[in-house]
């Protein structure tokens, strides 16, 4: 397989397993939603890790296969290309890029999708697809631009030029640099330690940031209130705040607030996705 799952302790690893650069080609762009998709829904999976081993992340598109994709074959492969990254940007979880060595091309937008990039010493990212008379397709015109700014964004995608660790930290495209030996294990661990958390409630975080990011502020504040009262609901919001609901004689149960506070929150973009977090464990 080009992508395999690994979970243990609450944490599942994507592991790129191409050897020797880890280059994305179709196949592995689909393994790769397919997988995401899994660990979105998988129980036994609360955080997630993005890694390519110890050498490289991955150092982009497959060059040969591109080679011989013509105009129409494109705009056919396109959608599908750009869907594989967005599985991995919305698994419903944290997840972290232990990056690297080479995080190139659709190696940098795949660390563009995680929510936190730890980055070895030795790594090296960039958007060089202006050198082949291209722009980024996986999402990096619109997630880097996010992440770090247009000006800065646009200076590397229109010089398609190599950023080293440190750089990458300094222009906010990382945001910890550690031992090239030490990336996994750092990595493993902010996942490690997010998995102990509170699922529903880092869920909802997550969705709200992201939603914001992508909409206008009223329509992220109203995200971000329906969540805010519809965790009220939630088992881990009382067990954080000390209330024992269920032994308190007269109290309803979680599903009967849920229905309460679903006819008085205001309608938005998430509500079906709230409820659907709300029956799971």
């Amino acid at each position: 397989m080009t992508v395999n799952l690994e979970v243990a302790d609450g944490v599942g690893t994507l592991r790129l397993d191409r050897p020797p650069m880890n280059a994305l080609d179709i196949a592995t762009q689909d393994r790769l939603k397919e997988l995401a998709e899994e660990a979105g829904r998988r129980e036994d999976v609360r955080a997630v890790v993005i890694y390519g081993g110890e050498k490289v992340f991955a150092a982009g598109a497959d060059i040969k296969e591109m080679q011989v994709m013509d105009h129409a074959a494109m705009v056919l492969r396109a959608r599908a290309l750009q869907d594989s990254f967005t599985a991995v940007a919305r698994i419903p979880k944290p997840v972290v890029a232990a990056v690297t060595g080479y995080a190139l091309g659709g190696g940098c937008e795949l660390a563009l999708c995680a929510d936190y990039r730890i980055a070895g010493e030795n790594a090296k990212l960039g958007q060089p697809e202006i050198l082949l008379g291209l722009i980024p397709g996986a999402g990096g015109t619109q997630r880097l631009a996010r992440l770090v700014g247009p000006s800065k964004a646009k200076d590397l995608i229109f010089t398609g030029r190599q950023v080293k660790a440190d750089e990458a930290l300094a222009i906010g495209l990382v945001d910890r640099v550690v031992p090239a030996g030490e990336v996994y294990e750092q990595a493993h661990a902010w996942a490690a330690r997010l998995a102990q958390g509170p699922a529903i409630a880092l869920r909802a975080a997550k969705e709200a940031v992201d939603t914001g990011l992508e909409t206008d502020i009223d329509t992220g504040l109203a995200v971000e209130r329906n969540w805010f009262a519809g965790l009220f609901a939630t088992e881990d919001r009382e067990r954080a705040c000390g209330v024992s609901w269920r032994r308190a004689p007269g109290r309803p149960s979680s599903a009967e607030r849920a229905a309460q506070l679903t006819r008085c929150l205001i309608p938005g973009p998430s509500m079906g996705r709230f409820m659907a977090a709300l029956r799971q464990p």
